[in-house]
């Protein structure tokens, strides 16, 4: 993780107490890659762009009872379908270029 300003940075335990969870679940998540935790000074922080991401795993963990295997498929699925809009929207604009010249 690149060095942020502090300002760009939420701990980790008032994350856990406002969403009323564990920090266990928080650690399963970094441990499996699905987000990143820094330590500062023996404080956990996530940075503020993971925390849509982020708010989305507790949905599908505590709310809709999705385990952690399963939140792992989705968040590959999701990413791969955000790949895929990506290259249809390039190809899209390959094709207006294209019928501008037709």
């Amino acid at each position: 993780m690149e060095p942020t300003l502090i300002d760009e940075l939420i701990p980790v335990k008032e994350f856990c107490v406002y969403h009323n969870i564990e920090m266990s679940f928080l650690n399963l998540l970094q441990k499996n890659g699905l987000i990143e935790i820094s330590t500062i000074d023996s404080k956990h922080f996530v940075e503020k762009e993971q925390l849509p991401q982020l708010e989305k795993y507790v949905r599908f963990y505590y709310e809709l009872d999705i385990n952690l295997e399963g939140i792992e498929t989705i968040n590959f699925l999701l990413q791969k379908i955000e790949k895929q809009q990506t290259e249809i929207v390039k190809l899209k604009n390959n094709l207006r270029f294209y019928d501008v010249f037709a």
